[in-house]
């Protein structure tokens, strides 16, 4: 690809925040990259949304993207879009180079030793022809126990509206996650018990301490983001369309969110060390 696209940023959406856990692992792996995220928090959370409305989101934001930012690579960093949309963008925006998120299930049930693999996911995502796909493909000797997490994207989302997280909204994540990693089961590394444990929503990541020590430190958590990140390096590299390497990738980052300004320069100051300057309001018609 010619220079003036190899200087073009990746754009990379999500419902909310979450995807920003997406972002931090596509940073470390393309240090030389542009980048300008989209979170549709005026409209999040999408797990709790029907398809149709999912994809009509989806598809506005990556034409958004395409549009005002000349966007050379579209990361879809959120799960659940990813399910009821990824297929609909890519027929509609063929030239548009495009990487998915899914739950980790391949990766889990290759490092379960007990063949019992957790997943916790959206409504949205947990309840997917494409997530049903993907868990009888990789299934094999492994038994999935999958729990939609109602309310935990939600109530992550806006615990980032606080410049630090206050007791109270970590104790309603910390309560939404002992109920649901409680419903998947038992977990421990005899037989039976769960020993892995995937995030199958990007928000989930930023409760991971949380879910770790509920879980146990035995039990593996699996994370989609560094895969997504790789294969985000892979299709640039086979495209030629690479950031130049001697251009620091430092002020090229553009936060956007079609919802509440000071919760997303919040997030960005906590989980990716950027000031609010990077952030704006944006409008995104369907």
């Amino acid at each position: 690809m010619p220079s003036p696209v190899r200087s073009a940023p990746i754009g990379v959406f999500d419902s909310g925040i979450g995807g920003l856990s997406v972002l931090q692992a596509l940073r470390q792996e393309l240090p030389h990259e542009r980048f300008v995220y989209l979170a549709d928090s005026g409209h999040a959370p999408y797990g709790e949304k029907g398809e149709p409305f999912v994809r009509a989101r989806s598809l506005a934001i990556a034409r958004h993207l395409c549009r005002e930012y000349r966007i050379k690579a579209l990361v879809v960093a959120c799960n659940t879009a990813t399910a009821a949309a990824v297929e609909t963008l890519r027929s509609a925006l063929p030239e548009l180079p495009m990487v998915g998120v899914e739950p980790a299930l391949k990766p889990a049930a290759r490092l379960s030793r007990t063949h019992h693999v957790g997943v916790l996911a959206t409504r949205g995502t947990a309840q997917s022809a494409r997530f049903a796909r993907l868990a009888a493909e990789h299934a094999g000797a492994t038994q999935f126990h999958v729990q939609a997490c109602d309310g935990l994207a939600h109530a992550i989302e806006q615990s980032t509206e606080e410049a630090a997280p206050a007791a109270a909204s970590t104790e309603k994540i910390r309560a939404l996650c002992a109920r649901y990693t409680s419903a998947l089961g038992r977990f421990g590394t005899q037989d039976g018990e769960i020993d892995t444990l995937v995030l199958g929503c990007t928000h989930y990541v930023f409760a991971e301490p949380l879910l770790q020590a509920l879980v146990g430190p035995q039990v593996q958590i699996i994370a989609t983001g560094a895969a997504v990140a790789r294969q985000t390096r892979r299709l640039l590299e086979q495209l030629q369309a690479q950031g130049e390497s001697g251009e620091p990738a430092s002020g090229q980052i553009r936060l956007c969110t079609t919802g509440s300004l000071p919760a997303l320069q919040a997030a960005a100051r906590r989980w990716l060390d950027l000031p609010a300057s990077r952030c704006a309001s944006v409008c995104v018609q369907m």
